[in-house]
């Protein structure tokens, strides 16, 4: 009954996670499952039948709140269920102990960059609605749902930094539709880890555990990435990348990195980060404060019958102001 309840309680805190940040829910739990002694496969194969029901609930949520673009859920998710499917197939037969660093020094970077642009610039408006180029998202999601399947996670760390480094959508958009989509990718690796190990392994409790928590949280989820600032989202995303996969990078064979370096690793990255998305809140509410002030002034100029510019109607309309006006 303690270990239902535990995983009740993470699978809430994952899904809370994932469903505001677009990441981290198969990355929380696989650790936590592979902690108590589950071997890989079953643990990413329970995983993603309870991310059935969990990407579900999410995506009726960010729909229900607006946070979905259906056509990048279908171009990149139709990719994805592919690649999920294949990599849930080869699990077994595939090491990713070379693969995994390579995997998280380019996150990394993504991470980085995603942190410093929208902490500095905020979100280019210049792009937005722009749409994202089928060429790019179908390999985006072949790849990102074969990581996921052989990783326990994924999905989010891979299509998410990508998405947002397009530029072309905002923050609670690609949030929204890649939650959609791993519908389709949980789905497809499940059929994968079925076909491939029957029922080995695989726990229904703990799925209806770790189940049980998503669903509560994936409303609240979808209700807080609504309302959070795109410039905090993208702050707090490109966090949440650069110190899981810094975490990942400092316990590889590659670095190998002591726990006092690990340690003061962590906690110059959290001080970071913490006053990165401090600095995105403020610049957030000073954005706010100038177009407030603009859309008063535009209001002001219309009561005086002035165009919002402030010019004279005659020179607004193309005709040479009389100078005896």
């Amino acid at each position: 009954m303690k270990t239902l309840v535990l995983l009740a309680l993470v699978g809430l805190g994952a899904q809370l996670v994932d469903g505001s940040l677009g990441m981290a829910y198969g990355v929380t739990s696989t650790t936590l499952l592979l902690a108590i002694g589950t071997n890989p496969a079953a643990a990413s194969a329970t995983i993603h039948l309870a991310e059935i029901g969990t990407t579900l609930a999410s995506g009726l949520a960010h729909w229900k709140f607006g946070n979905v673009d259906w056509r990048v859920v279908a171009k990149v998710g139709i990719p994805g269920a592919v690649g999920a499917f294949l990599g849930a197939t080869v699990l077994s037969h595939l090491s990713t102990e070379v693969a995994a660093p390579v995997m998280s020094l380019v996150l990394l970077s993504l991470g980085v960059y995603l942190l410093v642009r929208f902490t500095l610039r905020g979100v280019d408006r210049r792009h937005l609605g722009k749409p994202v180029r089928k060429r790019f998202l179908g390999p985006l999601g072949m790849v990102a749902g074969f990581v996921d399947a052989t990783g326990g996670g994924g999905w989010g760390p891979v299509g998410t930094p990508a998405l947002l480094a397009s530029g072309r959508m905002e923050p609670r958009t690609v949030i929204g539709s890649i939650d959609t989509s791993e519908f389709l990718v949980a789905v497809a690796a499940s059929l994968g880890f079925v076909l491939a190990l029957g029922s080995q392994g695989i726990d229904v409790l703990w799925v209806l555990g770790l189940l049980a928590g998503g669903l509560v949280a994936a409303p609240i989820a979808a209700w807080l990435v609504r309302h959070v600032p795109p410039r905090m989202l993208g702050s707090l995303v490109g966090g949440v990348i650069v110190l899981t996969n810094t975490r990942t990078l400092l316990r590889s064979d590659w670095v190998d990195a002591s726990d006092a370096v690990r340690s003061a690793v962590y906690v110059l990255l959290v001080a970071v980060w913490a006053a990165a998305v401090v600095h995105s809140l403020r610049e957030y509410r000073r954005d706010r404060v100038r177009e407030s002030a603009d859309a008063l002034a535009a209001q002001a100029a219309r009561l005086r019958g002035e165009p919002a510019d402030g010019r004279d109607r005659t020179v607004a309309a193309g005709r040479p102001a009389d100078p005896r006006d």
